[in-house]
C-alpha cells in the first residue's frame, strides 16, 4: 500500500515569490555540499547554485592532464538531486588558474600556441563533462578594466584579446546547448560599461554565442550609484543579452583608503576601527541595510523583463569572504541568512514586495 507523504508545512521562500520574474540562487562553498542543513535552506529559498570556489581551474585541473571532478561532481549531482539548477563557475580567469597555464618547462611563458590548445582542452573538457547537468558557463571572467580597455593578464599577453573570442567559441563547440556568459565586477562604471558593450558587439559579430552578462554586484551602502548601476542593466540588455546580477552581496564595512574593485588579493592590515559591528548590528544600521535591499529589489522588479537571474555570493553571514575581506578577522552582515541559517527580516519584505501585485 503506498502511503502518501506528509504535507511539508514552511514559511514561503524566496524562491516561491521571485520565480515569476527570474531565477534567485547562491553561491556554495566545500563545506555546505556535505550539510544537509545547507541543502534545507538552500531548496526551501533558491532555484539555483553556484560553486563559489570547487570549479574553477585550479581546482579542477591543478596539473596538466590531470582533471580532478570528483567534489564538483558531488555538488552537481546533489544540487540536481534536489531540483537545482547548476550554473558554471568559470572557465577562463586571471586569477585562481594553475600557473602551469602560463608556463613552459623553463619557468617562462609559453608560446602562443601552446596556451590556446591548453585553453581549448580544459574548455573543452570541463564542459564536456558536465553536458546537460550544467545550464550555463561564466566563460570569461574579470577581462576588462574600469576604463574599459583589457586587462593585461597572462591571457591577454601570451594569446591576445583574441583569447576571448576562443573560450566562447571552444565553450560552444563543447555544449552546443549551454549557455555562455560574460561576467566582472564594478559593471555600473561608465568605462567598464562601455568596454563589456564593445565586447557583447564584437562576440555577436564573429559569430559566437553569448547569451548574458553577469553583474558581479558586490555593493555597498553607498556604492555604487543605483542610478549608473540601472544605466548598466539598460545598456546590456539593449545589446541583446540578458542581464544576471551575480555575487551579490551587501557589504557595510567601513572601505580602507585608497580601496576600490574587487580584486580577491587585496590584503590590508587589521585595526579595530576597520570592525565596529563585531559586537552585532546597531539598530540604525540594520535599518540602512534593509533599506539598502529593499531599493535593490525594487530596481531588479522594474528590470524582471531583463534580468534572468540573481545570485547571492555566500548562503550566510559567516560563509562570506567578506569577513576577511580585503581585511582578514572582520565580522561582515552582506546576506540575506544570518550565522545560524535563519531567514533575517529583511527576506520577509523582500518576499512580500514581490508578491504585490501578483
Amino acid at each position: 500500500m503506498l502511503i502518501a507523504p506528509l504535507p511539508q508545512v514552511h514559511a514561503e521562500g524566496l524562491r516561491d515569490a521571485l520565480s515569476s520574474s527570474f531565477m534567485i540562487g547562491t553561491s556554495m562553498n566545500d563545506i555546505q555540499v556535505r550539510d544537509s542543513a545547507a541543502w534545507t535552506v538552500i531548496t526551501e529559498n533558491f532555484d539555483n547554485v553556484v560553486a563559489e570556489n570547487g570549479m574553477k581551474p585550479e581546482k579542477l585541473q591543478p596539473q596538466e592532464g590531470i582533471f580532478k571532478f570528483k567534489h564538483a561532481d558531488s555538488f552537481v549531482n546533489s544540487a540536481r538531486r534536489r531540483g537545482l539548477t547548476v550554473i558554471g563557475h568559470c572557465l577562463v580567469w586571471y586569477q585562481q588558474t594553475p600557473e602551469w597555464f602560463f608556463t613552459d618547462a623553463q619557468g617562462n611563458d609559453c608560446s602562443r600556441e601552446v596556451l590556446i590548445e591548453r585553453m581549448k582542452t580544459h574548455i573543452h573538457t570541463v564542459v564536456s563533462h558536465f553536458k546537460d547537468r550544467v545550464k550555463g558557463w561564466d566563460v570569461v571572467n574579470e577581462a576588462i578594466l574600469d576604463d574599459g580597455s583589457m586587462r593585461h593578464s597572462k591571457w591577454m599577453k601570451i594569446i591576445g584579446p583574441e583569447y576571448i573570442e576562443l573560450a566562447f567559441k571552444f565553450a560552444h563547440e563543447a555544449d552546443p546547448c549551454a549557455e555562455l556568459y560574460y561576467n566582472d565586477f564594478s559593471m555600473a562604471n561608465p568605462g567598464k560599461r562601455d568596454g563589456v558593450c564593445r565586447l557583447i558587439r564584437d562576440l555577436k559579430a564573429k559569430g559566437c554565442r553569448i547569451d548574458a552578462i553577469g553583474m558581479q554586484s558586490h555593493i555597498g551602502l553607498n556604492f555604487p550609484e543605483l542610478t549608473e548601476y540601472e544605466a548598466s542593466i539598460e545598456a546590456f540588455a539593449a545589446e541583446g543579452v540578458k542581464v544576471m546580477i551575480t555575487e551579490l552581496d551587501l557589504n557595510m564595512l567601513p572601505v580602507p583608503k585608497n580601496f576600490s574593485g574587487a580584486e580577491i588579493d587585496s590584503n590590508y592590515e587589521y585595526d579595530d576601527k576597520m570592525n565596529p559591528f563585531r559586537a552585532g548590528l546597531t539598530e540604525e544600521m540594520e535599518n540602512k541595510i534593509e533599506e539598502r535591499w529593499i531599493k535593490l529589489f525594487k530596481l531588479y522588479k522594474r528590470h524582471a523583463d531583463v534580468i534572468s537571474r540573481i545570485n547571492l555570493w555566500g548562503l550566510t553571514d559567516g560563509d562570506s569572504w567578506l569577513n576577511n575581506w580585503p581585511i582578514k578577522g572582520r565580522t561582515a552582515y552582506p546576506l540575506l541568512f544570518d550565522r545560524q541559517m535563519k531567514r533575517k527580516s529583511i527576506v520577509n519584505k523582500i518576499i512580500e514586495l514581490y508578491n504585490k501585485e501578483k
